[in-house]
């Protein structure tokens, strides 16, 4: 492994151990010095043992991999829809202030309202149980910090190279694809990694609130019955799973704009 990958693979490993440390910690800190009682709260080390020491642990993990898998691909889902239709609007805006005048005035509404006020009129329109009701959800949660991130690298374009463009006959579309969408990588990798943690809390939502599957939807189920083990077991691993996803979207980050000599966002 070369040195240009070694960085930035190690500073991604380095700080989802750190992070991981610190939410174990934070865990043990709750369960064990606030008075919770043991037969709710599960620490750590329960729930390792629920999940990978204890006898029945195969068993544990193939009643809640499915579960996990579920809500992996209504994230995915959210994530996909979400980022798009950002990307897809925040190129719009930077190419005509009128479209920019005309949507933005909504999104900033969409924006100010709580999710979960607006759900139950998402769930009517798209139907309960639906993807579709999934992937509006999930994009919603993903579209308006995407969507600020995105345009603000948008605007950060160097004004030579858009010159340059211009004086070689580029019109403003040729301008967008040779230097504002490429000068705004950075802010599309930071868009990517603040969306990833996004996109698992709008299936979780989405679950909870329409199709009542995967861990989102399951949760609900675990409290009503008692199954407390399975309840922190899920929280663990949805929470893990978010944790190695954003440190992988930070690793793809520095190593494309490292070998195309951009700043990193994280140095």
């Amino acid at each position: 492994m070369n040195t240009v990958t070694r960085g930035p693979v190690g500073r991604a490993v380095v700080n989802g151990l750190l992070t991981l440390a610190i939410v174990l910690a934070l865990w043990w800190a709750v369960v064990n010095l606030t008075g919770m009682s043991p037969y709710v709260a599960k620490g750590p080390a329960q729930v390792w043992d629920f999940l990978v020491a204890g006898e029945d642990a195969a068993e544990n993990r193939a009643v809640l991999a499915p579960l996990l898998a579920r809500t992996l691909l209504d994230a995915a889902l959210g994530f996909v829809v979400g980022m798009g239709v950002a990307g897809g609007l925040a190129v719009a805006f930077s190419l005509s202030r009128t479209v920019e005048a005309g949507v933005m005035p909504l999104a900033l509404l969409l924006r100010s309202i709580p999710l979960v006020s607006i759900a139950p009129v998402i769930i009517l329109v798209t139907g309960r149980g639906t993807q579709a009701s999934v992937a509006v959800i999930g994009s919603l949660v993903v579209l308006f910090p995407a969507l600020a991130s995105i345009l603000f690298g948008l605007s950060r374009a160097s004004a030579q190279s858009l010159d340059l463009v211009h004086v070689y006959g580029g019109n403003r579309l040729t301008a967008m694809r040779k230097v504002n969408v490429p000068g705004a990588l950075p802010s599309l990798f930071a868009a990517a990694r603040v969306s990833v943690p996004g996109a698992v809390t709008g299936a979780l939502l989405a679950e909870w609130l329409s199709t009542g599957t995967g861990i989102g939807g399951s949760i609900v189920k675990f409290t009503a019955s008692a199954r407390f083990d399975d309840l922190w077991a899920s929280v663990a691993l949805i929470t893990v799973v978010t944790l190695l996803l954003y440190n992988f979207v930070q690793v793809i980050e520095n190593l494309v704009l490292t070998r195309m000599a951009m700043t990193t966002a994280q140095g």
